[in-house]
């Protein structure tokens, strides 16, 4: 079944779409989607590969799963639709910024612009039911963005991968750190972020150090 993704992805990930996992995991969120209310929308599912291409990724954020309320995934991680309430972690996440470099918090929380810099916002699965958190978990999206991870850390150099919290952590288990720089604290929710293994990691400035040691631009959070 053709799936419409952004094409350097397409070249550099198009194997798995012929897997047998890929093809039951699609038809499951056909389903899915077909019989009740499902995030992202279905042309947004793809979003973090149609803002940041595979030749252009210079830093990848790890999420778990999509928001499941309404009108607030858009398929990046972490991020919310233009004119939605940040959740509490998107809150953490700015918050620390602004300490980190003096960067003002932005209204939006919308993560398009850091996508669209370079920043792959990856959730773990990519799709979920409303109101129903993990309900599309262990179906095959794990296996396919493990795929993805492993891709970019074989076939690129030079990646900031930001890994916050247990599970972020175990899914970039496999990034070669001799060619990659790999940073990871706990989570942004409140309640990592206030038990102290949020807030002070400085991972944008660091992060922004290494692209410029690579001779990248960096990113303007």
């Amino acid at each position: 079944m053709p799936v419409k993704i952004e094409e350097s992805w397409k070249e550099a990930i198009g194997s798995e779409f012929q897997k047998p996992y890929f093809e039951k995991l699609i038809s499951f969120v056909k389903e899915e989607y077909k019989n009740g209310v499902c995030y992202p929308p279905g042309h947004k599912i793809f979003a973090a590969f149609d803002h940041t291409p595979f030749h252009k990724t210079k830093i990848v954020i790890l999420g778990q799963d999509p928001y499941h309320g309404p009108g607030q995934a858009n398929g990046l991680c972490f991020s919310v639709a233009d004119g939605i309430p940040k959740p509490p972690s998107l809150g953490n996440i700015f918050s620390e910024i602004k300490s980190d470099l003096n960067i003002e918090i932005p209204e939006s929380g919308n993560l398009e612009r850091w996508a669209d810099q370079g920043v792959l916002l990856l959730n773990a699965t990519l799709s979920v039911r409303a109101h129903t958190a993990g309900s599309h978990q262990n179906k095959g999206w794990e296996k396919f963005t493990d795929a993805v991870i492993q891709n970019l850390s074989e076939e690129r150099e030079g990646i900031v991968f930001l890994l916050w919290g247990g599970y972020a952590k175990k899914k970039g288990n496999k990034i070669n750190t001799q060619k990659h720089l790999v940073l990871t604290s706990g989570h942004p929710s409140p309640l990592s972020a206030n038990r102290g293994y949020w807030f002070g990691n400085k991972h944008f400035s660091k992060a922004n150090e290494y692209l410029v040691g690579k001779g990248k631009t960096p990113i303007d959070w």
